[in-house]
């Protein structure tokens, strides 16, 4: 193990737990597809996997992730400063275009196809691609889910410029407005990538919000997804 990091995760143990016995740990670096770190208790021994990523990364935010993920396996209270060093630098520019890097090498994304039994998202990429921003948007990948998730309805993936839509709306009685919103809302996204703002990350902001409140079944959209 690294000594330094060995230091770090001694010193933000003693900080939460400084009465217990530090246990048995491996702290190791690993090849994750983003910005991705683990922690699990196994048979007495913590085991710890940091995002390769975070091997450059000075001792204040090693110390930050490092308090998080000790914070989370034992249940305690996340120290406010310790959070906020962490997303200021996991949303940095630098730290974000080399996750984004990381996820086009590193990662492979199944492409499932735009044509589903009921609905073709190019078609609907397209009619809304002209409805709203003159046809000037460059198409991404569109693909349907593998599987009828209501946990994720839609999302677009920047690191393979990919608009994903759950299954779940590909059948006849889904309304169109329906899938029209999913897609315009991640369309919204590639119009408007994050922000980040302080410490924070703003994806929805008020520019978003105003071109959001466009579409014209908006309502009845947010309704019927509540529904799911």
């Amino acid at each position: 193990m690294n000594p330094r990091v060995t230091n770090l995760f001694e010193h933000a143990y003693r900080e939460l737990r400084p009465r217990a016995p530090l246990p048995e740990f491996k702290v190791q670096f690993f090849p994750f597809t983003n910005l991705n770190n683990t922690i699990r208790l196994r048979d007495g021994r913590v085991l710890v996997r940091l995002s390769d990523l975070l091997e450059g990364a000075g001792d204040d935010v090693l110390h930050a992730i490092l308090h998080i993920l000790i914070a989370k396996l034992y249940r305690k209270e996340i120290d406010s400063g310790h959070a906020a060093r962490f997303r200021k630098f996991a949303g940095s520019q630098s730290i974000s275009a080399k996750t984004h890097l990381i996820r086009q090498m590193r990662g492979r994304k199944k492409i499932h196809g735009p044509k589903g039994a009921h609905y073709d998202l190019e078609e609907v990429f397209e009619d809304l691609n002209a409805k709203f921003f003159y046809g000037l948007m460059a198409r991404p990948q569109m693909t349907w889910s593998a599987n009828h998730s209501r946990q994720s309805l839609g999302h677009y993936d920047p690191a393979h410029n990919t608009i994903v839509v759950s299954r779940v709306f590909d059948r006849p009685n889904v309304p169109r407005y329906a899938v029209e919103y999913l897609v315009y809302h991640e369309m919204l996204h590639l119009r408007h990538p994050v922000k980040l703002r302080g410490s924070r990350r703003c994806v929805h902001g008020p520019a978003f919000q105003a071109d959001e409140k466009l579409f014209p079944h908006l309502e009845e959209a947010k309704k019927y997804l509540k529904q799911l």
